[in-house]
Order: C-alpha cells, then sequence, then structure tokens
C-alpha cells in the first residue's frame, strides 16, 4: 500500500487522517465533524482501504453536496448498501481492489472522467443501469457473485472487462460502448444478455457458462470463447468472428449485410448462420460441425478446406463462386482444354490458381470428398449437378482412375450429355465424308475403267 494506514491497528488498512492518524472508520463520534468539514465540492476524497458503513457514506456524499472531485477509494469495504442516485463524480474514480458486501447501486449516478473498479468484489448485485460515464470504465478481474445490471449505460470512452467474473445473470442491452468493449477471458455463469448492443465488443478466450445472447452494431468477436449452453448471435453491417469458437449447445448466427468467420469452431449441437442483403460467410475451414445449416448467404469467398463433416451441412439460397469461361492453355494434358462455367468452392479456384489472393492449402483427393459430400445437402438443383461434376474432376485430378479422362473427354462424366453429341456429330460427319469420299473414288475407277480410250 502507497498511503499511511489507520494507526487504531496494524490490520486496518484505511488511510489516516490528519492530525489524529486513524481512519474515518476509526475517529473517535467527536473529531469526525471536523474532518467532514474539510471535504468540499469537487475537491478530492480520499477513503482507501477505509471501512465504510452506510451512515459514514451518507455524511461523507452530504459534506461533498453530491458532488466530489477526484475521488481514491481502492481497497475501501463497503458494508452497508451504496446507493448513489443523484451523485456526480467530477474526477476520476479509483475502487481498485474494494469490496462491497452488500448492494452497489450507481444508477443515476454521473461520472465525468475515468472509472476503476478493477479486482473489485461484489457480494451482491451491481447495477450500472443508466449510468453515464464520460471516460473509460474498468472492470478487470473484478467479481460480480450476484446479477449485474448494465442496460442502458453510456461508456463514451469504452469498457474493460477482461478477466471479470460474473457469477450471477448480466445485462449490457441497449448500452452504447463508445470505443468499444473487452471481455477477453471473463467468465459469465448465468445467462448473458448482450442486446441491441451500439459499438463492438470483444470476448475472446470468454467463457460462456449459460445461454450467451449477443448483439452488437459494431465488429463482434468470440474467438476462442467457450459456450457451455446457446450461443445467439446477431449483427447488422459489421464482422462476425467465431473462429476455433467451442459451443456445446445450439449456435445461432443471424447476419445482415455483415460478414462471418467460423474458421476452426467446434459446434457440438445444431448450428445455423443465416444471411440477409449482403451478408457472407468467409471461412468454414477446420469446422467441426455434425449440423449446420447455411441459408441466404455469399460463400463465393469461403474455404471449407478441413471441414470435418461435408454431410451434415445443408445448404439453402447461398451463391458460390463461378469458373471461369473459356479457353485454357496448359503445359498439362489435355494442354488446350475448353472450360464451362459451373458454381464451385473458393479451395478449388486457390488450388487451380484462378484466385491471385490464394487460400489454406489442400489437394484434388480432399476437394473430391468435399464435393461429393456437399453435393447431396445443396437445395438447388443445378449446384448440386456442378459439385457433382467437380468431384469427378477432382478425382481426375488426383489421378484416381485412367478411364476417367477418357470419360471426362467423351461424354463430361455422363453429365455434359452436349459433349457426347459433339463427339457424334463429328463422328458422323466423318463417317459420312469418309462414305462420300469413298463413293467419289470408286465412281471414277469405274469410268476409268469403262473408257480406257478416253483416259488415254
Amino acid at each position: 500500500m502507497d498511503w499511511v494506514t489507520c494507526a487504531f491497528s496494524a490490520a486496518c488498512p484505511g488511510i489516516a487522517q490528519q492530525p489524529s492518524g486513524l481512519c474515518l472508520a476509526h475517529l473517535p463520534a467527536e473529531d469526525l465533524p471536523a474532518v467532514l468539514a474539510r471535504l468540499s465540492p469537487g475537491r478530492l476524497l480520499d477513503l482507501r482501504g477505509t471501512t465504510v458503513d452506510g451512515d459514514l457514506l451518507a455524511r461523507v456524499l452530504e459534506a461533498t453536496s453530491c458532488r466530489p472531485g477526484r475521488a481514491r477509494l481502492d481497497r475501501a469495504r463497503f458494508t452497508g448498501d451504496v446507493r448513489l442516485s443523484g451523485v456526480t463524480f467530477a474526477g476520476d474514480v479509483s475502487l481498485d481492489g474494494a469490496r462491497f458486501e452488500r448492494l452497489a447501486s450507481f444508477f443515476g449516478a454521473r461520472f465525468e472522467g475515468n472509472v476503476s473498479l478493477a479486482a473489485a468484489r461484489f457480494t451482491r448485485e451491481l447495477s450500472f443501469h443508466g449510468v453515464r460515464v464520460r471516460g473509460h470504465v474498468s472492470l478487470d478481474r473484478a467479481v460480480m457473485s450476484r446479477d449485474a445490471l448494465f442496460g442502458q449505460a453510456v461508456f463514451e470512452h469504452g469498457l474493460s472487462c477482461e478477466g471479470a467474473r460474473f457469477d450471477g445473470y448480466a445485462t449490457f442491452d441497449d448500452a452504447r460502448l463508445g470505443t468499444g468493449a473487452t471481455f477477453r477471458g471473463a467468465r459469465f455463469g448465468r445467462t448473458l444478455s448482450f442486446r441491441k448492443v451500439r459499438g463492438q465488443a470483444g470476448f475472446d478466450y470468454a467463457h460462456f457458462a449459460g445461454d450467451a445472447y449477443l448483439s452488437a452494431s459494431g465488429r463482434l468477436s468470440a474467438a476462442r470463447a467457450r459456450a457451455d449452453g446457446l450461443l445467439d448471435v446477431t449483427v447488422a453491417r459489421c464482422g462476425v468472428d467465431l473462429r476455433r469458437a467451442e459451443v456445446f449447445g445450439a449456435a445461432t448466427v443471424r447476419l445482415t449485410d455483415s460478414s462471418a468467420d467460423l474458421e476452426g469452431a467446434v459446434l457440438h449441437g445444431p448450428a445455423s448462420v443465416t444471411g440477409k442483403g449482403l451478408s457472407m460467410l468467409s471461412s468454414l475451414r477446420q469446422v467441426d460441425a455434425a449440423s449446420l445449416t447455411l441459408t441466404g448467404l455469399d460463400l463465393s469467398g469461403c474455404g471449407f478446406a478441413g471441414l470435418t463433416h461435408p454431410s451434415g451441412v445443408r445448404v439453402r439460397n447461398c451463391t458460390f463462386a463461378l469458373t471461369p469461361r473459356g479457353v485454357r492453355v496448359s503445359l498439362r494434358r489435355p494442354m488446350l482444354r475448353w472450360i464451362s462455367r459451373r458454381s464451385a468452392l473458393a479451395d478449388e479456384h486457390a488450388l487451380r490458381g484462378w484466385d491471385a489472393s490464394g487460400g489454406s492449402p489442400t489437394t484434388p483427393d480432399l476437394l473430391a470428398a468435399l464435393y461429393a459430400g456437399l453435393r447431396g445437402r445443396i437445395e438447388d438443383r443445378d449446384t448440386s449437378a456442378d459439385f457433382a461434376f467437380a468431384a469427378m474432376e477432382m478425382r481426375r485430378q488426383a489421378g484416381e482412375h485412367w478411364w476417367l479422362s477418357l470419360s471426362w473427354l467423351l461424354w463430361g462424366y455422363g453429365m455434359r450429355l452436349g459433349r457426347a453429341v459433339a463427339w457424334c456429330t463429328l463422328l458422323a460427319a466423318l463417317t459420312a465424308a469418309a462414305v462420300l469420299w469413298s463413293s467419289t473414288s470408286h465412281a471414277a475407277r469405274q469410268a476409268v475403267h469403262h473408257n480406257p480410250v478416253v483416259h488415254q
């Protein structure tokens, strides 16, 4: 501790008041009015390490006219209810390591500066509902043993809850986060309601022991997070990062003009990603999901390499990348080929070098398995047929069977009947030309044989 502690006892961490050398909690009753008289609105309030009961808190607020300036309350212990409605803190407030043994209600309070509650402990309920803070708020490593209410709060310069623990119900509905909020490594013991929040938020490495409902207007990240129950994510006009997230309950992601990245996610329960407007999924690489439904998404840039259960994916009203159309010349056989337009995975574009952006490395045989697994899960018949053709293409590229090249050349694996008709037409034309040539030659020889004089 960087302050002179109370002389009453070596166990008391309260800051000593001069000239008595005692903290406010241990001052004799007759000496307390003189010390409180030195307090005034807008001036420093220093109660570090002091035990503050309900009566002492009320007298301190009265002495400052409910408008203290800079407040230093580190490691203070509040034994009574803390109700700060109507109180305005004109300066920064520090409550690092403070302990609230009863209700802690900041409802109706205003903070003109920063607020630090790092490592604070709340034994009972905490309410920041409707609070406005012009600075930054820190609840890093704080412990909230009961319900924590942050609905409609305004944090103009952001909120930090890294390593915080929310053991009860937690709500941030309709909060405004200013520069954003971070909950990296936080733990939520019960339901988290984070709906209609304005601003970006990060829940990287967070643990949701109960259901979690997340909705924000800025970028939302829950990379490497763990959800033991339901995970419901709704965003508009921003990005969602769920890389390496693990969800044991149902997972629902709703996108409106937004993008999502699920690379490496493990989804044990039923999962769905639904898009409206210009919504896209950027990656499903290494995703482990036994049941995943994709609806209304742009999948033209989505990588599928390493998808554990392709047959567990169901695709509705989604668009894929298209292969380039035209004549291609290469050093490999066939050196000259015509490529028809069809739907394809972004991984095939990366494999064939059609996409300059590249992608996760994969092989033709793995892509063949992907196409084969996905083809039966796509509702659009044309796309399903394209994937069936692509599966055969990848098997041919992998060199599995020599007859695949012949099948591709003659009739497009039985799925390009126009190619077979073209070959038959060509063969018929060649046959007709041969017959015509043979007939013409035979007639000429017969004419020479019957008219030798003319020949001479």
